[in-house]
């Protein structure tokens, strides 16, 4: 039963003593009852809601904080394995065509032994490829100049050097008669065997140690040759300095300015350097040595005949045996077919005709502005054109076994037992397999060649001195 409130009590009493004198002062009536419900109304209590269990309600909110926790972790898992990890995981090396050739009767042109033509001329899928290269150090990043001004600037330049190069002074002039006298034998017993040509127009200071090494390596396999470089700059007292450790020791090597007139007289580029003198051709933003070092290289082999190097390829064996031969720079895995050509070595014989289809070809499609147009590319585009012409191409591994922009990996000494065997298998594999390597100097001039590195014992197996410290 409910507990009336001690204020309807009171009312109560006070009624029933009224209405009935002399009856209990504590009883009560129905009808006052009746009237004190009219005053006061029963106040109803409400039952308590049920509550539910404490762990019951935690588990209610904590459940989605905990599938977020979960999705957090493994986000954050997933993101540390993908960034550290995964590069550290063992990847197979991919694998590259080895050679091709334009044919047997080529590969007989170029007269290598049988054990030299299988390993180079011959397409072996199952040979094993080379190990894979490490990545060059991060050069630092060159501040970022306004492209219309530097063409502008390289414009400029390029004139100056045009007119410099095409200019008629005293020594250029001397240039058909100061090759003669080079490649002329002076005595019977000494004749000049083999024919080689470099091309700098770059300033002197930059033919540095680097450069004199490779002509160590040069004369290193070939004793009797005769090496003429057509540069304005090496023509020079200061020059002739750079070159007397080779000149001392009985080495036959001049460098001699070259006379462009002589050398492009009767080719089909002797418009064209008509055109170039009347101010009828831009010289384009491309450096222009560059540009006329593709040209130069394609004159001198089709006016004397021989083998032209650049002056950042190490030679790792004998190159007599070349004949009509250029070198593929990359090749389709697929088919085995060569895709693109380079320049920076190239045998021919003199008045070869796919020299004087390149010398056409320069003089027509001239285009200053665009890296590789004249060089690579244009060599790559004759020789397609015309594949009845003899000429052997030699298989990326004969001179460029390893490409630009992997280059840097081989300046690098070993760190652990692991990287020296890396360092000897790749040195192992080069020097069982090509004619010499070339190191990229525009991609690897800045890098150090470290004492270990596949790069520097390459050199030793050829240097002549041996004592030059080799710098970038």
């Amino acid at each position: 039963m409910l507990q009336r409130p001690r204020s309807f009590q009171l009312l109560a009493n006070a009624h029933g003593a009224r209405a009935h004198q002399g009856t209990n002062a504590m009883a009560t009536t129905p009808t006052a009852i009746h009237a004190a419900s009219l005053f006061f109304p029963p106040t109803p209590t409400m039952a308590p809601a049920p509550r539910k269990p404490l762990p019951l309600l935690l588990l209610s909110f904590s459940f989605p904080v905990l599938l977020l926790l979960l999705s957090l972790v493994f986000l954050l898992s997933h993101t540390t394995f993908s960034l550290l990890l995964c590069p550290l995981l063992p990847q197979s090396p991919s694998r590259s065509a080895n050679a091709t050739t334009t044919g047997a009767a080529a590969a007989a042109a170029a007269g290598l032994d049988v054990s030299m033509d299988r390993t180079l001329l011959a397409f072996h899928v199952s040979a094993s490829p080379p190990p894979p290269v490490p990545p060059p150090p991060l050069a630092p990043t060159p501040p970022v100049k306004s492209k219309k001004n530097s063409k502008k600037s390289s414009t400029k330049r390029n004139k100056g050097l045009f007119k410099r190069l095409i200019r008629q002074a005293p020594r250029t002039r001397q240039f058909a008669a100061r090759t003669a006298e080079l490649f002329a034998p002076p005595s019977p017993q000494r004749p000049c065997a083999h024919r080689f040509f470099m091309t700098w127009l770059s300033p002197l200071e930059k033919f540095g140690s680097r450069e004199a090494l490779v002509l160590e390596t040069l004369f290193r396999w070939h004793r009797d040759a005769c090496l003429l470089i057509a540069s304005d700059t090496m023509d020079s007292p200061v020059g002739s300095d750079r070159l007397r450790p080779f000149l001392d020791r009985g080495f036959r090597v001049r460098a001699a300015s070259p006379d462009l007139v002589h050398l492009l007289r009767g080719t089909p580029a002797e418009s064209w350097l008509g055109a170039v003198r009347r101010g009828e051709v831009s010289p384009g933003s491309v450096p222009l040595g560059q540009n006329l070092s593709n040209l130069l290289r394609l004159a001198l082999l089709y006016k004397y005949g021989g083998v032209y190097l650049d002056a950042d390829v190490v030679v790792l064996r004998p190159l007599s045996g070349l004949r009509n031969a250029i070198g593929a720079q990359a090749v389709d895995a697929a088919t085995g077919d060569w895709m693109r050509l380079n320049n920076a070595v190239m045998a021919f014989d003199r008045g070869h005709p796919l020299l004087r289809e390149f010398i056409a070809e320069f003089a027509a499609t001239f285009d200053g502005s665009k890296w590789g147009h004249n060089g690579p590319y244009l060599v790559s585009r004759v020789t397609r054109r015309m594949p009845e012409l003899d000429v052997t191409v030699l298989p990326p591994r004969a001179f460029y076994p390893v490409d630009w922009n992997k280059i840097g990996g081989l300046f690098m000494a070993p760190k652990d037992r692991k990287e020296e065997k890396w360092v000897q298998a790749k040195v192992d594999n080069i020097r069982g397999g090509s004619f010499g390597i070339h190191l990229w100097n525009r991609e690897s001039r800045g890098i150090e060649m470290e004492e270990g590195s596949v790069i520097r014992r390459l050199i030793s197996d050829g240097c002549l001195f041996c004592n030059s410290s080799v710098v970038a």
